[in-house]
């Protein structure tokens, strides 16, 4: 066993500035493409919800334009300031709302969809209230991201049902019925149905918004911590940025780096549980460019029950990978890193190589993820081992920190002891070590989180992100390719 220490990967932002930290470097260097004609000058919202929460977003809106200050604590590099948006010193693109680009849901329509008992009924009428809203307000006034403003008696509503679900049922065989049942997830459903608007869209809780109230009973949200405000103004301006076609930052790469398209493979099942499919998650390039496609029906190892593709399903999934890079860039990557959620066996291997060998690609690398991982690393103090800690346990298997204690933070920025993620070196050209550098920069792509310590590879997190809306899509049913559609 061996412990080196990996340093931690610089971004790119705006003008080539670099920076380690996503929020300091969007503010010292503006967006990457700043100053570009393909950065959004503007982002026109429309929004869709209830009086008081359309009305709240707005608001909120106002009030991050002019700036958050930081939270008050002993770690500023970990709560900085928002700077605002819309001006010259601040973030430069505007972000606007309009009343004609609004749709209110009334209280009576809010207590009607209430009235259902049965928590599905009641997530799929409300998905379908707000998809019709979105559609007319796409339709009318083409914004540039649509916006679900989820007031918070059907956010409780649903949470509380779903709580209670299993306590419901009073028998034996009842509780497990019921657990063999299908439980719909309102986020997952609504995007997957927002497919057909072909616009991105972004659900927008409550308490974001400063909107929460204290929940009439306990709910499984209750406990879940809120971000501050300066916090939370940061990681939407970068997901609005992101939906409305900007680029706010890139992985570093040298002039030697070969152009390299990353492949994030998980796997699904349907709604019914009865098939196993998969998703994948394909990052162009450093510029973290997502597209998503959906692959065929896995199989399972007889001995782990490991999912896996059949070398036929195998070839043709990286067939199309490769299909649509070129696509976008007119060429083929020189590179191909394919991470994936379990073990490569011996048929894979053979459909991504047939798949490579056809299209003249030389250079892989096949990294297989383990979070079941009962490894652990300790160090001397109250702190955990630091972010970009690798044990490397044999040539092939290395554990590494993407979450832990941080010298910019000057502190652990986390509640619970981080979990490392373990990766395997199935068949690589690359060092471990140089991979695992190269997973860590990956940990910060992540379009919807702006503090950088994120625990897995956005190539995992993207496809199992994935995979979760589309089960909800139906084969013959619209599919956007574009990973802003799904976060």
């Amino acid at each position: 066993m061996k412990i080196d220490f990996l340093s931690e990967p610089e971004l790119e932002f705006g003008n080539g500035g670099r920076h380690i930290d996503i929020r300091f470097g969007m503010m010292h260097h503006k967006p990457l493409d700043y100053g570009t004609a393909s950065a959004p000058s503007e982002i026109k919202l429309g929004v869709v919800g209830s009086s008081e929460t359309v009305e709240g977003l707005e608001s909120w809106l106002d009030k991050c334009k002019q700036g958050i200050e930081a939270k008050k604590s002993k770690q500023p590099y970990l709560f900085p300031e928002f700077p605002g948006f819309g001006e010259i010193e601040s973030l430069p693109t505007n972000i606007s709302v309009n009343s004609r680009r609004n749709a209110i849901i009334s209280n009576k329509a809010i207590d009607k969809l209430l009235e259902n008992t049965d928590r599905n009924l009641l997530i799929k009428e409300t998905v379908d209230a707000l998809i019709e809203e979105l559609k007319y307000i796409d339709e009318k006034t083409g914004p540039d991201v649509l916006i679900c403003a989820l007031p918070q008696s059907l956010l409780e509503r649903m949470d509380e049902d779903e709580a209670d679900y299993a306590s419901q049922a009073s028998t034996k065989s009842q509780r497990f019925e019921k657990s063999k049942a299908i439980s719909l997830d309102f986020h997952d459903l609504f995007k997957a149905k927002a497919m057909a608007l072909r616009k991105p869209t972004q659900v927008v809780l409550p308490s974001t918004i400063n909107l929460a109230k204290k929940p009439k009973k306990s709910n499984r949200r209750k406990n879940k911590s809120l971000q501050d405000e300066a916090t939370r103004a940061w990681n939407l301006y970068t997901a609005l940025y992101y939906k409305a076609l900007g680029t706010p930052w890139r992985l570093v790469r040298s002039a030697q780096d070969l152009a390299t398209c990353y492949v994030g493979i998980s796997f699904y099942r349907t709604l019914d549980r009865s098939k196993l499919l998969t998703s994948t998650a394909q990052i162009f390039n450093e510029r973290g460019e997502g597209v998503i496609l959906r692959g065929g029906q896995a199989e399972v190892t007889k001995d782990d029950r490991q999912p896996y593709l059949p070398a036929t399903d195998a070839a043709e999934l990286l067939a199309n990978v490769l299909s649509l890079y070129r696509r976008e860039h007119r060429n083929l990557p020189a590179r191909i890193v394919l991470h994936k959620t379990s073990r490569f066996i011996p048929e894979e291997f053979d459909g991504f190589q047939d798949a490579l060998d056809k299209h003249g690609i030389d250079t892989a690398e096949f990294i297989s993820f383990d979070n079941r991982s009962g490894t652990r690393l300790f160090r001397n103090g109250k702190y955990p081992p630091l972010r970009g800690t690798l044990l490397s346990l044999d040539e092939q298997t290395g554990v590494l920190y993407t979450r832990g204690s941080i010298d910019f933070f000057s502190t652990y920025p986390g509640m619970y002891v981080p979990r490392p993620l373990k990766f395997r070196c199935e068949s690589t050209e690359d060092t471990q070590k140089n991979l695992a550098q190269e997973i860590l920069a990956l940990t910060k792509m992540n379009w919807n989180n702006t503090q950088f310590d994120r625990g897995e590879p956005i190539t995992i997190r993207a496809a199992r992100q994935v995979g979760s809306i589309l089960k909800y899509i139906g084969k013959d049913e619209p599919l956007e390719f574009h990973y802003r559609f799904y976060m």
